[in-house]
Order: C-alpha cells, then sequence, then structure tokens
C-alpha cells in the first residue's frame, strides 16, 4: 500500500478550502483518506489562518514512508518557515512591549470624564448601607 501526502479540495466555487491528508495513492482525490493533517486556504482574510498543518503528524507519517505531492511539499516547507519565524519573533514582541507604557497616558484622558460618576456612586452605596442597616438590626432581634 503506497501512502501519499496530498491536497483534497472542499469549499465553494471560487472560494477554494484544502485539507492536507494522508491517503493511498489508489485512492480518489477527494476521497477516502487515512488522517487529516492540516487545512490550506489560498484566500484567508489573514495569513495566519491561511496554513494550518500538524508538522509532528507530518514527520511521522513521512518515516513511515509517505510520499508528499509537489504541492504538499512546498505547502510544508512553507509552514516550517512560518514555525521557524514564530521562533524568533518573540523578540519582536518585546519591543512592542516596551512602547506599552506610552498607551495609559492616552487613556488618562477618558478617566477624567469618568469621575463625575464616580462621586455619584458613594452617595448609592451610603443609601444602600442604610437600607441593609434595619435588616441587620431585625437579624440581631430575632437571635
Amino acid at each position: 500500500m503506497a501512502l501519499k501526502i496530498r491536497l483534497q479540495r472542499h469549499g465553494a466555487s471560487h472560494r477554494p478550502f484544502y485539507r492536507l491528508v494522508v491517503t493511498e495513492a489508489t485512492a480518489r482525490r477527494d476521497g477516502r483518506f487515512v488522517e487529516v493533517l492540516g487545512t490550506y486556504e489560498p484566500q484567508a482574510k489573514r495569513a495566519t489562518d491561511e496554513l494550518n498543518l500538524k508538522i509532528d503528524r507530518i514527520d511521522y507519517w513521512k518515516s513511515v514512508g509517505a510520499k508528499p505531492t509537489d504541492t504538499a511539499a512546498s505547502l510544508i516547507r512553507k509552514a516550517r518557515r512560518d514555525a521557524a519565524s514564530e521562533e524568533a519573533a518573540p523578540a519582536v514582541e518585546v519591543k512592542a512591549e516596551a512602547k506599552a507604557p506610552a498607551a495609559p497616558k492616552a487613556k488618562a484622558a477618558p478617566k477624567a470624564k469618568a469621575a463625575p460618576k464616580a462621586k455619584a456612586a458613594p452617595k448609592a452605596k451610603a443609601a444602600e448601607a442604610k437600607t441593609e442597616a434595619p435588616a441587620a438590626e431585625e437579624t440581631k432581634a430575632e437571635a
């Protein structure tokens, strides 16, 4: 039984969506498969949603003898490059966090507008405390 790693086409007309699957070489393109290894959506709105592959399972099936098609092999290479760039990306995120203290200064102005509402809140709490006080006295009287 010769195994292939190839794409199955799904989705609507002019809106393709592919699954990367392991299947027998004699099976139909969109027919029976052994395992789904990931998805590829070329028209995804975000680049992060375009390619989602299970690299560890792909490596397993390759070790068992599955041969990827040319297109599947190129997508696997792209996924490996993306995974390698994500490992290097945290250095970029640290720089973004360094800029984060500037953001609270911009948020200080909206808090100033909320201050008048904050003055009304203690009055409401005091009114609630007065209504709760008689209830507390009743429980003391019953005891």
